[in-house]
Protein backbone atom coordinates (compact mmCIF):
# COMPACT_ATOMS: atom_id res chain seq x y z
CA UNK A 1 0.00 0.00 0.00
CA UNK A 2 1.84 3.18 -1.53
CA UNK A 3 0.17 5.43 1.23
CA UNK A 4 0.76 3.57 4.30
CA UNK A 5 3.83 5.29 6.25
CA UNK A 6 6.92 3.45 7.29
CA UNK A 7 5.87 4.14 10.88
CA UNK A 8 3.06 2.06 10.65
CA UNK A 9 3.84 -0.90 13.53
CA UNK A 10 4.36 2.11 15.20
CA UNK A 11 8.35 3.80 16.50
CA UNK A 12 10.31 3.05 19.63
CA UNK A 13 11.30 5.93 21.67
CA UNK A 14 11.91 7.14 24.96
CA UNK A 15 14.08 11.10 25.64
CA UNK A 16 17.22 9.98 27.62
CA UNK A 17 17.33 13.87 28.56
CA UNK A 18 20.86 13.22 27.11
CA UNK A 19 20.28 16.87 26.12
CA UNK A 20 21.74 16.56 22.73
CA UNK A 21 18.71 18.10 20.44
CA UNK A 22 18.58 21.11 22.74
CA UNK A 23 22.22 21.96 20.23
CA UNK A 24 21.05 23.57 17.02
CA UNK A 25 23.91 24.15 15.07
CA UNK A 26 21.17 24.72 12.51
CA UNK A 27 17.69 25.37 13.16
CA UNK A 28 15.51 27.33 15.89
CA UNK A 29 13.67 26.84 18.25
CA UNK A 30 10.28 27.98 17.73
CA UNK A 31 7.67 28.86 20.08
CA UNK A 32 4.08 29.06 20.18
CA UNK A 33 1.97 31.58 22.18
CA UNK A 34 0.76 29.01 24.73
CA UNK A 35 4.96 28.03 24.80
CA UNK A 36 5.88 31.51 25.73
CA UNK A 37 3.05 31.53 28.48
CA UNK A 38 4.17 28.14 30.12
CA UNK A 39 7.41 29.30 30.35
CA UNK A 40 7.14 32.19 31.65
CA UNK A 41 5.44 31.10 34.61
CA UNK A 42 7.25 28.49 34.78
CA UNK A 43 10.44 30.43 35.70
CA UNK A 44 7.89 33.19 37.65
CA UNK A 45 7.91 35.73 34.77
CA UNK A 46 5.43 37.81 32.74
CA UNK A 47 5.67 37.19 29.29
CA UNK A 48 7.45 40.13 28.19
CA UNK A 49 10.18 39.77 30.91
CA UNK A 50 10.34 35.92 29.44
CA UNK A 51 10.05 37.40 26.04
CA UNK A 52 13.19 39.82 26.41
CA UNK A 53 15.12 37.58 28.43
CA UNK A 54 15.43 34.40 26.22
CA UNK A 55 13.70 35.01 23.11
CA UNK A 56 14.84 36.63 19.84
CA UNK A 57 12.73 37.55 16.71
CA UNK A 58 13.89 35.57 13.72
CA UNK A 59 12.89 36.30 9.77
CA UNK A 60 11.44 33.04 8.07
CA UNK A 61 10.38 33.53 4.61
CA UNK A 62 7.47 36.32 4.64
CA UNK A 63 7.41 35.60 8.22
CA UNK A 64 8.84 36.90 11.46
CA UNK A 65 8.94 33.85 14.35
CA UNK A 66 9.52 34.27 18.40
CA UNK A 67 12.22 31.12 18.92
CA UNK A 68 14.81 31.03 22.04
CA UNK A 69 17.86 32.50 21.77
CA UNK A 70 20.91 30.19 21.62
CA UNK A 71 24.12 30.25 23.70
CA UNK A 72 28.19 30.96 22.26
CA UNK A 73 27.84 26.98 21.55
CA UNK A 74 24.59 26.88 20.03
CA UNK A 75 22.56 25.31 22.99
CA UNK A 76 18.77 26.32 24.04
CA UNK A 77 19.16 28.78 26.42
CA UNK A 78 17.18 26.95 29.06
CA UNK A 79 19.67 23.86 28.89
CA UNK A 80 21.70 23.50 32.07
CA UNK A 81 24.27 21.14 33.22
CA UNK A 82 22.38 18.48 34.11
CA UNK A 83 19.59 18.89 31.01
CA UNK A 84 17.38 20.96 30.62
CA UNK A 85 15.68 23.30 33.05
CA UNK A 86 12.52 23.51 32.07
CA UNK A 87 11.34 19.94 30.97
CA UNK A 88 7.90 19.29 32.44
CA UNK A 89 7.19 22.36 30.87
CA UNK A 90 9.38 22.67 27.51
CA UNK A 91 7.95 23.82 24.08
CA UNK A 92 5.62 21.53 21.78
CA UNK A 93 8.86 21.54 19.57
CA UNK A 94 10.69 19.55 22.22
CA UNK A 95 7.50 17.68 23.82
CA UNK A 96 7.27 16.51 20.49
CA UNK A 97 10.58 15.33 19.62
CA UNK A 98 11.73 13.24 17.45
CA UNK A 99 7.83 13.02 15.98
CA UNK A 100 8.42 15.75 13.33
CA UNK A 101 7.22 15.86 9.99
CA UNK A 102 10.66 15.45 8.59
CA UNK A 103 11.79 13.08 10.64
CA UNK A 104 9.50 10.40 9.42
CA UNK A 105 9.16 11.14 5.85
CA UNK A 106 11.06 7.63 5.24
CA UNK A 107 12.98 5.03 7.10
CA UNK A 108 16.21 6.74 5.58
CA UNK A 109 15.15 10.26 7.39
CA UNK A 110 14.35 8.14 10.85
CA UNK A 111 17.40 6.47 10.75
CA UNK A 112 19.29 9.76 10.28
CA UNK A 113 17.99 11.05 13.81
CA UNK A 114 18.75 7.72 15.40
CA UNK A 115 22.33 8.19 14.34
CA UNK A 116 22.09 11.48 16.56
CA UNK A 117 20.04 10.42 19.65
CA UNK A 118 20.26 7.75 21.82
CA UNK A 119 16.46 7.59 22.39
CA UNK A 120 15.54 6.29 19.16
CA UNK A 121 15.11 2.41 19.04
CA UNK A 122 14.30 2.03 22.64
CA UNK A 123 11.93 2.82 25.57
CA UNK A 124 8.13 3.35 24.72
CA UNK A 125 6.35 1.61 21.55
CA UNK A 126 4.42 4.97 19.74
CA UNK A 127 1.94 3.79 17.85
CA UNK A 128 0.94 5.30 14.50
CA UNK A 129 -1.72 6.95 15.53
CA UNK A 130 -0.23 8.52 18.86
CA UNK A 131 2.58 9.86 16.20
CA UNK A 132 0.33 10.96 14.03
CA UNK A 133 -1.49 13.12 16.87
CA UNK A 134 2.13 14.93 17.25
CA UNK A 135 2.38 15.90 14.02
CA UNK A 136 -0.96 17.39 13.89
CA UNK A 137 -0.36 19.23 17.30
CA UNK A 138 1.43 21.82 15.65
CA UNK A 139 -2.35 22.40 13.63
CA UNK A 140 -3.60 23.01 16.75
CA UNK A 141 -0.49 25.18 18.58
CA UNK A 142 0.78 27.22 15.89
CA UNK A 143 3.59 29.14 15.86
CA UNK A 144 3.96 33.01 17.42
CA UNK A 145 4.05 35.22 14.62
CA UNK A 146 5.56 38.70 15.49
CA UNK A 147 3.01 41.64 14.94
CA UNK A 148 4.25 45.01 12.88
CA UNK A 149 5.39 46.79 16.17
CA UNK A 150 7.61 43.79 17.11
CA UNK A 151 5.94 41.87 19.69
CA UNK A 152 4.15 38.85 19.67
Amino acid sequence: MPDTPFYAAGLRFSCTRCGDCCRRPSGHLFLSAADLRRLARALRLSDEEFFLAYCEVVDVELAQRVSLVATEDDSCVLLGDQGCTVYEHRPLQCRAYPFWGTSLVDAKAWDAVAASCPGVGGGWLWSKECIEQWLHRREQEPLLDVGEHGEP
